[in-house]
């Protein structure tokens, strides 16, 4: 059956998802990781983690990629596991968060002004995605930039979310290269650079909670 012109031009129009489908085929290692997982531990989420926040917000959060006892167990970004704790702590002392954060999606935890969402929605065997992976998985990313109508402040969690997001922000690796603490402008948003809350980072003092905080307190005030 042919499409007519005017069906052709409505699909052109519709908005790239989000997230990727449950069953995503995209990137072939990574479903057979998620396979392996699904038949190893039933019971978890085991497929691409959704963002969690807004569309409205303000803030994107962009992390590297759901951990495998975190957001791949639980199915929120940043539940479950110790990167969690340092980045919903610290968004419930700046005001972006209310109510108390239990390292579970029932917790009844909100964000406030505040979106998360990841570089690459799958787990990565030890957590670490291939390039193609990362490239193939920035189209969701993008499509949350694109619906997100008033999004002001972006923080990249990590070298890998950095470089992510320079792509559909329109900005090369040398005018915005990646340090902890930096603030790139990009048109009407900015760009704010940190070390990923891991607990490998904090273990080995790269990142302390002090250093954590005070990104988050420039957003607060670059907000304001």
């Amino acid at each position: 059956m042919k499409t007519s012109r005017s069906e052709a031009a409505r699909s052109s129009r519709r908005p790239l998802a989000v997230v990727p489908d449950r069953d995503c085929p995209l990137c072939s290692r990574l479903v057979a990781f998620r396979e392996a997982n699904r038949t190893r531990e039933p019971s978890w989420h085991n497929a691409p983690v959704a963002p969690f926040g807004d569309l409205e917000a303000r803030l994107l959060i962009v992390g590297l990629a759901p951990g495998m006892q975190g957001a791949n167990r639980t199915g929120r970004p940043f539940t479950g596991d110790y990167a969690g704790d340092l980045l919903y702590s610290t968004l419930l002392e700046y005001g972006f968060a209310r109510g108390t954060y239990q390292a579970r999606p029932d917790d009844g935890l909100q964000l406030v002004d505040c979106r998360i969402a990841n570089a690459v929605h799958c787990v990565p065997p030890q957590n670490k995605p291939l390039p193609v992976e990362i490239n193939t998985c920035r189209q969701f990313l993008v499509a949350n930039l694109a619906s997100m109508p008033n999004l002001r402040a972006i923080v990249a969690l990590g070298r890998i979310a950095h470089d992510s997001v320079l792509k559909p922000l329109n900005l090369k690796g040398s005018q915005a290269p990646f340090g902890h603490g930096a603030v790139h402008q990009a048109g009407r948003f900015k760009l704010y650079d940190s070390y990923h809350c891991s607990r490998y980072n904090t273990n080995t003092g790269v990142l302390t909670p002090d250093m954590f905080r005070s990104v988050f307190a420039k957003v607060k005030a670059g907000l304001d």
